[in-house]
């Protein structure tokens, strides 16, 4: 039976297993930074992979980039993000610390307050007790702006110091806060070279940075984070059309492709007061985490905002010509849509999806990661009974002709069943045992680990009797 989902439990078994640990551990840690293990790091790359497939691969009106995480500053000035790219801080007095105004609101008041100014946000701190997020009682400051934006500088000269000098503004970079404006950039060079007439996308996976001052909930907020987007190019008229399509599509490949239970997202359309103002409608698909439902996925219908600002401040025409619209054809910039999710969300998101508390044959509590096969960090493991040489011998070979084409853990090290259990915790869906009988009739025997039914199967067809089930 599935018990009770926990942050804790997720943050521990994440950490035992070596799925995340903790950024600068050995150093006190960082806030708001998470390291990948090696489990972790396979499970993030089956998502990403999965989202290539689907996406690129199996599409034929999408196409992938990979942008430069440093872009010229006038990107982020004509995106907006140099001016109102920002978060609505406050200080308390006593403790000395700072918070998001918007999350302290809303969590105590329940108010959402997307496009209240700064004097709004205050008057509402004046006139109720809203406390810490500890619960104490704080003597709060005025609400301010914070550009979230890291800056940095490129090249010799640095932009932080007194003696900057003159030219100090003109060596001033940003990491990038988003992927998607390196795909709106470059949007007219991938169309030429790759031919693709509208509606045709854009597929990024990337990494941004988002100076956050409350980072927390695990992995669910971070200063660095990576992202999977998708700009969706296609004529005005039709913006709407695919706006709707993106959405069922999205919500599909969360419940086909991974396997997330149904019951656990649920599609949020934007308000009108919650709407970006670049936005003609956005929805979220958002996932019932330990904390709450909370967005893995945004799906927005970004207008043709983006290229406008970029070609206004550019002075470079950024609009498609149309050789299907009329007998002469027609230029304009296409409407954008743009479905857009973090690859650490769908990481959590899976770990609370699959974890699985149930009673074993001995009345022991049993810990499994009930993965999807085909995302799983580890299609199969092999295990040897005993640490002999004679079983090593042949359990090594059966590792290495299934290695070619399976990601395949080796474990000699304890009980047969307590290695069983560090694999129901990995989430590795086959555990192939190598013994004694296997040195003559040349067989192991295969436990799957849901059930835990075991069957014997001869190594010549153990390849294709794994990659059968692995879906």
């Amino acid at each position: 039976m599935k018990k009770q989902i926990t942050m804790e439990k997720i943050a521990n078994l994440a950490k035992r297993r070596g799925f995340l640990f903790g950024g600068s551990d050995i150093y006190g840690g960082l806030q708001g930074t998470y390291d990948y293990g090696h489990y972790g790091a396979l499970l993030k790359q089956r998502v990403k992979d999965a989202w290539l497939r689907s996406n690129v691969q199996e599409m034929d009106n999408v196409v992938a980039l990979d942008a430069s995480i440093l872009m010229h500053p006038k990107v982020w000035e004509a995106s907006g993000h140099t001016a109102n790219f920002s978060d609505a801080l406050v200080d308390d007095k006593i403790s000395k610390k700072r918070y998001r105004a918007d999350h302290l609101i809303e969590e105590q008041l329940g108010m959402k307050v997307e496009g209240l100014s700064n004097e709004d946000l205050t008057k509402i701190f004046q006139e109720n007790e809203i406390k810490t997020p500890e619960g104490q009682k704080a003597d709060w400051t005025e609400v301010r702006s914070f550009n979230l934006m890291f800056k940095t500088h490129a090249g010799p000269v640095d932009t932080s110091g007194p003696d900057a000098g003159p030219d100090a503004d003109a060596a001033a970079i940003y990491l990038r806060p988003e992927t998607a404006q390196g795909i709106f950039v470059d949007y007219k060079e991938v169309q030429a070279t790759t031919r693709k007439k509208l509606p045709f996308g854009i597929a990024q996976i990337g990494k941004a940075f988002r100076n956050e001052i409350t980072p927390g909930k695990f992995i669910f907020r971070m200063r660095e984070f990576e992202q999977m987007e998708i700009e969706f190019f296609c004529k005005p008229a039709e913006s709407k059309k695919w706006h709707e399509w993106w959405q069922k599509e999205r919500m599909r490949w969360y419940t086909d492709v991974l396997g997330i239970d149904k019951k656990k997202l649920k599609l949020r359309p934007h308000t009108k007061d919650e709407l970006s103002h670049y936005s003609a409608g956005t929805s979220d698909i958002d996932y019932e985490f330990p904390f709450g439902f909370s967005e893995l996925e945004g799906i927005a219908n970004r207008t043709d905002y983006d290229l406008a600002q970029h070609q206004k401040v550019s002075g470079k025409d950024l609009t498609y010509f149309d050789q299907s619209d009329g007998p002469k054809g027609k230029s304009y910039l296409p409407h954008v849509i743009e479905p857009s999710c973090g690859v650490d969300r769908i990481v959590f998101a899976l770990l609370c999806d699959a974890y699985v508390e149930e009673p074993d044959e001995k009345g022991d509590v049993r810990t499994v990661l009930k993965l999807k096969p085909s995302i799983a960090p580890i299609s199969a493991a092999v295990l040897p009974l005993m640490n002999k040489p004679e079983l090593a011998k042949l359990s090594e070979k059966v590792r290495d002709d299934l290695a070619k084409d399976l990601m395949i853990d080796y474990d000699v090290t304890g009980s047969i069943g307590k290695r069983y259990r560090r694999q129901d915790e990995i989430g590795t869906p086959f555990c192939c045992t190598v013994d004694f009988d296997s040195l003559e009739d040349k067989a192991v025997t295969v436990r799957e680990r849901d059930s835990q039914k075991q069957e014997r199967v001869k190594i010549a067809d153990l390849a294709d009797y794994l990659s059968e089930r692995l879906t």
